[in-house]
């Protein structure tokens, strides 16, 4: 037996390797608890801005009620797991615009005469931007920049890996106030007001230091793409059809490509007159009981948020149908309809592994693990007499240790943000600053933690593009993007400590002290 054939048969499959994860959770939260492990820590009453007492205890699996959980939650879990219904959903809409010819006609003419390591800057700069849409962005781009690099004869594998680096290293880095900022913003005045009742954060607070982590970050990832990923992944082979076949842009494709562009202009402008308050009958796909516009578009009642992954679904078909008809590559309605699975052929595995995945998620969030962790950690930020650039240090540690166990920004902050800020405040760093240093963290390791519920995602599409018998792990998977955690934690770590110490604006009228 050959040395390959041996790894092989070491190598857990990701849904075996997810199965004996369930089973060390299951147990290992039996033993926890019958141990009593629980940790506690101070929260914050919205109402009287005083600290209450928080006690995160773990909670055992390892029990009759803990199966009872396991067996009638997973299927209920399963079918409300968000990132398996927005996937599949988003394939129908890619495939139209697959089968149609658009995607390659379009991307081929983009990155023709570009250099490669242009297309990974631009698909990474993408990567990073597009967090202001939250989560769906993994769902949107993790599958189209696949197909960008197959279309550009490079290994699909690495736009993936390049793609889920730029979304997670990026994770906690906008340009624009997200969401996922108000709420954590809402998190961070309320420990603010702690300190110093009179105390506001501004939305415009981050921009600064924001605006240069993004370009500073796509460069770094890019480089780490083309000069040491490229080298580690899988050969690619592309068929000698696909070498051979060049686009040709006739009038038919030309055709094609106006009544997309057309259909685009048509459905955007109807798309943005409804996201936009204060015209007349504009604004209904916005919840207007909100403060704060980013709220409106995605707070968790508005049209626009609820119904985002459809209308971008709706978008693709669009696009796709209008330029298949022009282009005669869509002749009828049989073919129009048959071309709505194109995406979702082969992805029976992807959608086994998801499920799996879904069960490792719920079953590590009941067992409460995860936030007695983040509770000790706070509880280290609470003992330590730490100021200035040890504390900054410290917090950095803090975050990104908190994200490889709690994935979820709001969980961690709800327990961090009621000790982090007032210590904070007391050693002279703004709160500003301080929400920075947190999501800073999170962005170097969130992409390192299978509990991430995109993670699988990205796993599946490395999987479906894996053209050899030996099996894509989980450790692979997060060895790929080890490289570019570790790059990201150096780099972010050092730009916070650099603009402390020269004490430049981190955005409009906020800087790193008080």
């Amino acid at each position: 037996m050959n040395v390959n054939k041996l790894k092989e048969k070491i190598t857990l499959h990701p849904i075996m390797a997810i199965l004996i994860m369930i089973g060390f959770t299951i147990v290992l939260s039996g033993i926890l608890a019958a141990l009593g492990v629980q940790a506690t820590s101070k929260t914050i009453s919205t109402t009287s801005l005083e600290y209450n007492t928080y006690i995160a205890e773990v909670s055992s699996l390892f029990s009759l009620s803990g199966l009872k959980y396991i067996f009638t939650s997973t299927i209920s879990n399963f079918m409300s797991f968000a990132p398996l219904s927005s996937f599949i959903i988003v394939l129908i809409g890619i495939g139209i615009m697959q089968k149609s010819g658009f995607l390659k006609v379009v991307f081929t003419l983009l990155t023709k005469n570009a250099k490669k390591v242009n297309v990974t800057f631009v698909l990474v700069l993408i990567s990073i931007l597009l967090g202001i849409i939250g989560d769906l962005s993994f769902i949107i781009l993790l599958p189209i920049s696949a197909i960008l690099f197959e279309v550009g004869k490079r290994n699909p594998t690495i736009g993936i890996i390049a793609s889920f680096a730029g979304l997670t290293c990026g994770y906690g880095i906008n340009i624009m106030f997200t969401s996922m900022d108000s709420s954590l913003l809402s998190l961070s005045t309320l420990a603010a007001n702690i300190v110093d009742p009179n105390y506001v954060m501004k939305t415009t607070g981050f921009v600064f230091i924001m605006l240069v982590v993004t370009f500073a970050l796509a460069y770094l990832i890019t480089q780490i793409t083309e000069k040491y990923i490229i080298y580690k992944v899988d050969k690619y082979e592309i068929s000698t059809s696909e070498i051979e076949e060049e686009v040709f842009l006739g009038k038919k494709e030309k055709k094609g490509l106006a009544l997309a562009f057309l259909a685009f202009v048509v459905y955007m402008f109807i798309f943005i007159y409804n996201i936009i308050p204060g015209l007349p009958f504009s604004g209904n796909f916005l919840d207007q009981s909100q403060v704060f516009y980013i709220d409106k578009l995605f707070s968790y009642n508005s049209f626009f948020n609820k119904g985002f992954v459809f209308i971008i679904t709706f978008g693709m078909v669009l696009i796709g149908s209008f330029y298949g008809m022009g282009a005669g590559t869509i002749k009828n309605h049989r073919e129009l309809c048959e071309n709505f699975g194109h995406s979702l052929d082969g992805v029976g595995q992807v959608i086994v592994t998801i499920f799996f995945a879904s069960i490792l998620i719920n079953v590590f969030k009941y067992t409460n693990m995860g936030s007695v962790i983040v509770t000790e950690l706070t509880n280290l930020l609470n003992n330590t007499s730490f100021t200035a650039i040890p504390l900054i240090i410290l917090l950095f540690f803090v975050s990104a240790l908190a994200t490889l166990f709690v994935p979820s920004s709001l969980a961690r902050w709800q327990i961090l943000s009621a000790i982090a800020i007032p210590i904070s405040m007391e050693s002279g760093l703004s709160p500003e600053f301080t929400q920075i240093i947190f999501r800073f963290g999170e962005s170097a390791m969130i992409g390192l933690t299978p509990i991430f519920a995109y993670f699988v995602i990205y796993l599946a599409l490395l999987e479906k593009y894996n053209q050899k018998k030996e099996t894509i792990h989980i450790l692979k998977a997060i060895k790929y993007q080890l490289p570019f955690g570790i790059a990201t934690f150096a780099l972010l770590l050092t730009i916070v400590i650099v603009w402390y110490i020269v004490g430049l604006p981190i955005g409009v009228g906020t800087f790193p002290t008080l």
